[in-house]
């Protein structure tokens, strides 16, 4: 990685937006009947440079950036290194990059396929800067290739026992954020942690994610069942529930959630269905798992009170307050966020708790207004700091939805099913849904109002250059 000494001076505001404006000249050229003129001066595609754009397409969607943002970074390295005529198309799972070199030559197309994610926002970050240098002119081919290379091979910045330190203490966060103690707390991390582990186990074995989540809700609300039997045995008055509920927010699958909704609103519907899928596949084994431990439980006389659960309601107190910072930095580190976010991010966290809260406490809104006001906030915030620092925006983002995931909702509907109340239960489980789609709309509405006045972004990404918003209106 260079040092301070070798890395270039941040360009100016004038000078990106000469840079975007070109860009977008060269592109509506292209898609003009014009720029397909038989005369021109044949331009065969750089092979080296065709490779690099699928390189960081495709990395950069194995570690979790969105569709929208992959398909703007590829059209910016293509135009950076004079691909002819370059068109993009990004889904869930395949990137494809063709060219069209002039004349009576075919066109060039070449297509990776991502076989493997893993979330990891540390490469993402990277990768944007590299394509913003490159797009600005900081970076020639074979610099590109070198620092994609450094990427690919470097470090995270945190141990892997530290990611999944990370992970346990989501939980741990929670059950704090909802009353559950010290003892709670630390029970909630080792629960979780053990189901992360056992994932672990079953993924290298070659058994599918959705078992992989349904076994890690199993292991974790096991835990919270015994912990429960011996708290109510003996007499200690524990809330032991929060253990179940804690890790039902580590397994809840805020950024496929929010990437989905991204997807859909910028115009890559099939992205989207995929992503959306994936959530609601990944919220059907936290469903079985926690449902099966639960119906067992009260088979066994285990006593599970609706009236119990545990729930931070709106409250404003400060253990409340350092839970949600908590969940939201937690959160973080589980994705690999650089260091240097974790402080902001906690405070994203916290604003979007003290909203929720407030709205709830003196308008007496229902929890998905609250929720769905929370997260305008937060994704204005967050979308101004991505622009202002000029990193992805999804590291601010996921995270700090964390203190609203619908653990609690959730679990107290799979308990109302389980006692035989199967109508509330299902209404409980529509609401914690509609939480759930309250947060990813209302962080990419934030986006949107950022976006409809912003000058200019990465790859021309501003108010004039998304071509889904022109796809039936504004185009006369």
């Amino acid at each position: 990685m260079p040092s301070k000494r070798e890395r270039p001076v941040p360009p100016s505001e004038d000078r990106l937006l000469s840079r975007m404006r070109d860009w977008r000249a060269e592109h509506e050229r292209e898609l003009t009947p014009d720029g397909l003129d038989d005369n021109e001066a044949v331009n065969l595609p750089d092979a080296r440079a065709m490779d690099l754009v699928l390189r960081v397409g495709e990395l950069m969607l194995a570690s979790g950036e969105g569709t929208e943002a992959v398909s703007e970074s590829m059209l910016s390295l293509s135009v950076a290194f004079e691909l002819p005529r370059s068109e993009v198309s990004v889904t869930f799972t395949t990137i494809t990059l063709s060219t069209h070199p002039g004349g009576d030559q075919p066109p060039v197309t070449g297509e990776r396929v991502v076989r493997r994610r893993s979330l990891d926002y540390f490469r993402v970050n990277e990768l944007h800067t590299l394509v913003q240098q490159a797009a600005l002119g900081l970076l020639e081919l074979e610099d590109a290739t070198a620092r994609l290379s450094q990427i690919r091979r470097a470090r995270m910045p945190y141990p892997n026992w530290v990611i999944v330190f990370g992970f346990g203490l989501i939980a741990s966060s929670a059950s704090v954020m909802m009353g559950g103690g010290l003892v709670v707390a630390a029970a909630a991390f080792l629960a979780t942690v053990l189901g992360d582990r056992t994932a672990v186990f079953l993924a290298r074995r070659g058994v599918a994610e959705f078992y992989q989540m349904a076994a890690a809700a199993v292991v974790a609300a096991t835990i919270g069942v015994a912990l429960l039997w011996v708290s109510t045995t003996l007499d200690l008055g524990l809330q032991a529930a929060a253990i179940i509920t804690g890790n039902i927010m580590a397994l809840l699958p805020g950024r496929p959630l929010v990437s989905s909704l991204q997807d859909g609103i910028s115009g890559s519907y099939v992205s989207s269905a995929a992503r959306l899928l994936e959530t609601f596949f990944i919220l059907g084994a936290i469903v079985s798992g926690v449902g099966a431990v639960a119906y067992t439980a009260i088979r066994l006389g285990v006593p599970v009170d609706l009236d119990s659960l545990p729930s931070a309601g709106t409250s404003l107190e400060v253990p409340v307050l350092i839970g949600a910072a908590g969940i939201a930095m937690a959160f973080a580190i589980s994705l690999a966020v650089p260091p240097r976010m974790l402080p902001t991010i906690g405070a994203l966290g916290v604003m979007i708790w003290v909203i929720y809260a407030g709205l709830r406490s003196l308008l007496d809104v229902p929890p998905v207004v609250g929720t769905m006001a929370g997260a305008v906030a937060v994704g204005v915030v967050g979308h101004w700091l991505a622009r202002r620092t000029r990193r992805p925006v999804l590291p601010y983002l996921v995270p700090s939805i964390a203190p609203l995931l619908p653990g609690s909702i959730l679990y107290r509907g799979l308990i109302e099913i389980t006692q035989g109340t199967a109508v509330s239960g299902l209404l409980s489980v529509v609401e914690a849904v509609m939480v759930g789609l309250a947060l990813g709309a209302g962080v990419n509405l934030g986006g949107e109002l950022v976006r409809a006045f912003q000058r200019g972004g990465l790859a021309g990404a501003g108010m004039r250059s998304r071509p889904a918003a022109r796809r039936t209106r504004g185009g006369y």
